[in-house]
Formats: structure tokens, sequence, C-alpha cells
């Protein structure tokens, strides 16, 4: 039996703050038969590692802290999305309850009104409801921090309006000991009520704003098709999608989604992939290409073969890497959550000292700035900063076609030093392609096309396909011709008759071998070619040379707009390769590339990652055979073009799409993008609290008699994390 851990993803319905995450992120670390957990409240996901538990198990932990765990397949609705909606709602009733309630309280207590609306029952009665109904999230939620043995954002919301609601009662029961006492008889019921509502009013915008930060994977959620046209008993029936088994015939009309992962067996149509890679032009698909579930087929009628369904297709794989980007955590969040972590509990203490130290100075002040320290320093903008970022900037990535595999990889992305390209499939489009061509004699281009358009089609050579390619893109018109006697002289080329006359079409050294010779122009051009790594292919009729052809490997569009962008950035860029060293000099001169190392076996890759890791620091390899893999996975960051091998792709912690090298720089401004943006989150989240803490504690009063209500306290606690939502979503209008 195997040991390896199983990953799994969930949804994590009911968390309030960042502190909601961490408590059950260490709830399920000490669960016997999890080796890794991870909770992301950014997008309410948390993803695990179960050795020997099973979701059952997990879910029972997650309900004992409060809370509800939900699994959903990668290619079903988005439950999450509905949940997220039905708390919305809730939430949105909640507080119109409390907005009104305390709307009066604070007309009644702070207002000229007949007394009957300053009664102090009456004021009583119109908080009660706020503070245990509107507020009963925030009890709920600091009793799970306190049977986990912690505390969050809830304890402090719950502990600060419940000393200005317990104190007020107080007053009301017991007015005769306040005033035997000399005590501080006034009322703080629209306090308690207006702090609730705030935070339930910046609750709610944060969860309207979080609603955005995943566009991508909604997108992605909701494009799977729902039901195929299948071939079954001798005609074409509906199905549901689930009953769609690998080997089916599937018929797509014009107009409709591509349902599972196929190969095409009969006709041929354009596509639209934008959903899945970012393309906007549509793609011809023709008998024998691959096809992609929730690609819509534009114009043709085409007759499938069911190669990968449900969780395997490409679709249900990008929505779990998409999932699991978000739900990691990258390091510098690891240190967010050590310092929240501690937080929480400093406040309390920090709260406590200062209440005692007001009650010896001035007690008139001490209960205000108890309850404004535990309102104003709540840690959920801490928290929240660095998981709301991660879930923007990888959504976007997979908006661009850029599949972020974990969290590290995105935040290492914005220190790389190197790039490291492997040449051919990556540099190049893998595929030999005519790069030049010359024509000698008297014959016509379009006679010439066709005889090696005729000939090269009988072959099997890899340079064959280039041939003709070139050929039925340039003839004129197409050219009847009949050749007999065809031999293929491996090595060499091929020969045939036409016209009782012999064709030749190969090497130079096939020439020589029928007595044909280059003359001087035809030298020069020939060694000007090899010079740049051209292969070389002549064609010789009636013993006289009438073209040459000089095929090599196509370089990719915007390979070398790539390398200059590289470059722009202040990035060393470098090929790594197998080829020869003339081949990979010449590709490293067209496309101005700082560093060549040629010839190396695919076993000796890694060890040269290795080496330039001791003198870059931080690098990056982009590749896509089986042969990188090794490389890929021992670079700082692997990146895989997403039409390389499924061993090229897991093995990389970055794949694009549709192997556009024009998004390797576009991955690491992304990068660069979010941690910034972290960044920029963290500073305000700390500076907020820097900031106001002091003023909580009352050390403006002394001075300037200046001291913070606790209802502005409130409503800047509740709008912090608003803040960082709000700059996180900036990132998906930035350009990349």
């Amino acid at each position: 039996m195997s040991n390896k851990p199983k990953q799994l993803n969930f949804h994590v319905a009911g968390m309030h703050c960042a502190s909601c995450a961490q408590n059950i992120e260490r709830a399920l670390g000490k669960t016997a038969g999890i080796s890794k957990a991870s909770v992301n409240y950014g997008n309410e996901q948390a993803s695990i590692e179960l050795v020997g538990a099973d979701f059952t198990q997990v879910a029972t932990v997650i309900q004992k802290l409060g809370y509800r765990a939900i699994l959903q397949e990668d290619d079903q609705a988005d439950v999450a999305e509905n949940l997220r909606e039905q708390e919305l709602e809730k939430l949105k009733k909640t507080l119109l309850v409390s907005l009104v309630l305390s709307g009066l309280l604070v007309i009644f207590s702070m207002l000229p009104v007949p007394e009957f609306f300053k009664n102090p029952y009456f004021l009583l009665a119109l908080s009660t409801p706020v503070q245990f109904f509107a507020g009963r999230r925030f009890y709920q939620g600091a009793w799970s921090a306190l049977q986990n043995k912690s505390s969050n954002m809830d304890t402090l919301v719950a502990l600060g309006s419940s000393v200005a609601y317990f104190y007020s009662l107080s007053v009301v029961l017991a007015p005769g000991f306040f005033l035997q006492n000399n005590l501080d008889a006034h009322l703080y019921f629209e306090t308690a009520a207006v702090i609730i509502t705030f935070i339930l009013l910046g609750k709610y915008l944060e969860l309207k704003a979080k609603k955005n930060s995943s566009s991508a994977i909604k997108k992605l959620l909701g494009l799977q098709s729902k039901t195929a046209t299948l071939w079954r008993e001798g005609g074409w029936q509906e199905v549901d999608i689930d009953q769609v088994r690998v080997g089916d015939r599937l018929l797509v009309k014009p107009g409709e989604k591509i349902p599972v992962d196929s190969i095409i067996d009969q006709g041929s149509a354009s596509l639209d992939e934008s959903m899945l890679t970012g393309e906007s032009d549509s793609v011809h698909k023709k008998t024998g290409d691959k096809v992609f579930a929730a690609t819509i087929n534009q114009d043709g009628s085409l007759e499938i073969i069911a190669k990968k369904v449900g969780q395997q297709t490409m679709l249900a794989q990008i929505i779990r890497l998409v999932k699991n980007a978000q739900g990691s955590k990258p390091n510098i969040q690891k240190l967010v959550d050590r310092i929240a972590q501690i937080f929480v509990p400093i406040i309390l203490v920090l709260a406590v000292l200062t209440f005692i130290t007001w009650l010896y100075f001035d007690r008139s002040i001490a209960l205000i700035s108890l309850i404004n320290i535990l309102i104003i320093a709540c840690p959920c903008a801490l928290g929240l900063a660095t998981p709301i970022s991660l879930v923007v900037g990888v959504d976007k990535g997979a908006g661009q076609g850029i599949l972020v595999k974990d969290a590290h990889a995105l935040e290492i992305s914005s220190q790389v030093k190197a790039m490291i390209f492997d040449k051919t499939g990556t540099l190049t489009v893998g595929r030999p392609e005519v790069q030049e061509f010359k024509t000698y004699g008297h014959k016509t281009q379009n006679f010439i096309l066709s005889l090696v358009q005729t000939a090269e089609t009988l072959s099997a050579h890899p340079l064959a396909k280039a041939l003709v390619s070139f050929a039925q893109k340039n003839l004129e018109q197409n050219t009847s011709v009949t050749l007999s006697n065809f031999l293929s002289h491996p090595g060499m080329g091929v020969s045939a008759t036409y016209q009782k006359a012999k064709l030749l079409i190969g090497t130079q050294a096939l020439l020589e071998q029928n007595k044909i010779s280059l003359d001087e122009s035809m030298q020069q051009l020939a060694k000007k070619w090899r010079q740049q790594a051209y292969s070389l292919v002549f064609v010789a009729y009636q013993k006289e040379i009438l073209a040459i052809f000089a095929v090599a490997d196509a370089l990719r569009p915007n390979s070398l707009a790539t390398i200059q962008k590289l470059h722009s950035m202040g990035i060393k860029t470098i090929i790594l390769t197998g080829d020869n060293q003339q081949s990979a000099n010449n590709i490293a001169k067209k496309l101005e590339i700082d560093e060549v190392i040629a010839e190396v076996l695919p076993d000796q890759k890694e060890a040269v990652i290795r080496e330039m890791k001791a003198k870059y620091k931080v690098v990056a390899m982009v590749g896509d055979g089986i042969n990188d893999a090794p490389a890929l996975s021992s670079a700082d960051v692997g990146i895989a073009m997403g039409g390389g091998t499924d061993v090229a792709i897991e093995a990389a912690a970055i794949t694009l799409l549709h192997s556009d090298i024009s998004l390797v720089p576009q991955a690491l401004h992304l990068s660069k993008l979010t941690i910034a943006n972290i960044r920029q989150n963290l500073f305000w989240a700390f500076a907020y609290n820097v900031i106001l803490i002091p003023v909580a504690m009352g050390v403006l009063y002394p001075s300037f008699n200046l001291l913070l209500n606790p209802m502005l306290a409130g409503l800047a606690m509740a709008f912090s994390s608003v803040t960082v939502v709000s700059n996180a979503l900036r990132l998906k209008g930035q350009k990349l």
C-alpha cells in the first residue's frame, strides 16, 4: 500500500476573520492522519494532505470548532460561491436590523427627544437584540477560539461590546451602587450597538469585495458542459456528462462546447479556446488533433473520441491547480501568522494594563480606553493582507494563461536573477520549417514546388513535412505531377522518375553520388546557410540543380521580444540544450541571449542548474520535454510550456497554458505585482495598529484632551479590512 499523501481541497464555511483560519489550521495540524494543513481566509479554502485520515474525520474536527467543511468536485458548480451568496444575504438582513436599532439608540441617547425614549429600560430593550442577535456570530467565534485554547478577532469584538453592554446593564439594574460609590453611571448601550453594527458593515463590504477576487476560477467553474451527444445503440443520444466514458464517440455541433478532452475522429472546425488559454484568436482543428473540455466549436461538425473525462480533463486540472495555489502560503505569510498568533493575547494584556492605569490617574476614561483598545486592535486586516492578494494574483494569472502551482513559486519568482531556456520546443516551435529557399535555372517555382510536394508526400523523413508544408503554402496553382520509381535513400533523401528523367531531393551527398556538383555560387550559399545551422535539401532534375532549401526549427513568435523584455528587467538569459554548439550559438545570436550551454545530456542538466543557482542565487528554468523535468524541479522556479509533456508540467511550479513564451516575463511581473501588493497591505495593516492603538490607549488625552470615541474605533476597525481587500483588488486592473 502506498503511503503517498493524498491532496484534498475543500471549502470552509463560517469563518469571520483570518484568526479563524489559523485556529482551524492548528486544529487540523494536530489531527492524526493529516500531514499538512493550510487554510486560506481570503478564498475560504482549506488544502490538506491526508496520510491516514478521511474527509469525515476532517469535517468532524472542523465542526467541533464551530465551522463547516464542504467538499466539492472540481468540475461541479461552485458550491462555495452559493454558500457565500447565502452568507451575504443572511448578513445583509442581520445588518439591516442592527442598523435600524443602533440608529434609534444613537438618536435617543444623544439628541433631545421625549423623556420616554431616554428611559434606561427602553434603551436596554433596543440594545439587547443587537448585542445577542446581530452580535451572536462574535460570541460563537470567541467561544470556538476559547475551545481551541486561542483567541481571535471575535474575542476582541465580543469582549469590547460586552464590556460596554454589561456595564450599562449594571447601571440600569443597580443605579444606587454606582451613585453610592461615585462611579460613572453613564449608559453605553449605543456604543455597544454601534460597534457591532459598524463591524458587521465592514464584514458585509469585505464579503462583497471578496466576491470579485476569483473571477477567473468562477468562469472556469461555469464552463463545464452538463450534457453530451453520445453514439449509443446505433444512434446519437443526449446524456448527462457524468455518463461519458473514455473511448466513447461524441458529436459536437457548431456553437456547442467540447464536453470532455478528446481527439477529433472526423471533421474539422475553428475552436474558441480563450477560456482555457487566454488566447483570443480561434484555433483550427482537424482530424487527429486534441480538443479540450469547455472550448467552443465555432463553425464545424465534429465527431470526437473521449480521452479524458471527469477529474482528468484539463479544465478540472486547471481548477484544481488554481485552488491549490490559492490555498497555499508564501513564506511572508508564515511570519505574519506567527505575529497574529500572539497579537490578540498581547492586546488583551495591554487593554487590562491601560484600564488599571487610568483607574489610578483618571477613572472617567478607564472604561472607554479599555473598549477602544479591544475594538480598534482587531488583527483581521493583518491576517487578511497576504491571502487576499494571493487569491487575486493567482486568479489574475489563471485568466492570462499563467497557472501558478503554489504560493512559494509566486513569491520567489519576484527574485529571479537568471532565466534558463531549453531550446527545442521552448525558444523554438519544436518542428522543422523552411527558413530559406533559392531557385536556379529556367524552371518555374511552381514546377519545382509541385515536384517537391508530390515526392516528399511519399517520404517519412522528419524534414519531408516541412518541405510539403512550404510547397502547399507557396504553390500558385496545383499542378498535377505523376512520379514513378520512387525510392527512399536512408540518410540522404529520395529519388523518383518524372517524364523519363530522374528527380533527386536530398543531401549534397545524394547529388555527388549521382555525379551532380555545385557551382561556386551554390557552394558559397550552402556554406553560409550551414554556418547558420540550417539543414540543406537540394532538388535536382535532369542532372541540373533546380533549388536549395534551408530547413531549421523555427523560432517561436515573440521569442526575441521576450528575451529583450527579460533583459530590461535586469535578468540574465541562458540557453541550456542538448543540441550542438553551432546550432545553439546561432539561436543565441538571433535572440541576443547572454550565455550558451550546449551539448548537455539530459542527466547533466540538473547539475548545470545547481551551478547556475550558485552563480546567480535565484534562477528559473523554462522547458517542455521529459528530459527537462529534473532541471525544472531543481530550479528555484520551474516554468513548463503548456504544450509540453505531462511530466514537465508536473515538475514545474508555473505552467504557461498556451505555450506562449511571452508569458514568461509576464509571470515574473505578476509575481512582483503580487508581492508588492502584499507588502502594501501589510504596511497599512501594521501602520493602522501602530498609529491608532496608542490613540485608543489615551496617549493624547493628557496633553490635548482628545479621546477616541468607541463608535469611531469600531468604524475604523471595520474599514481597515475593507481597505486591504480593495487594495488587493487593484491587482485585477494592473497590466502584466
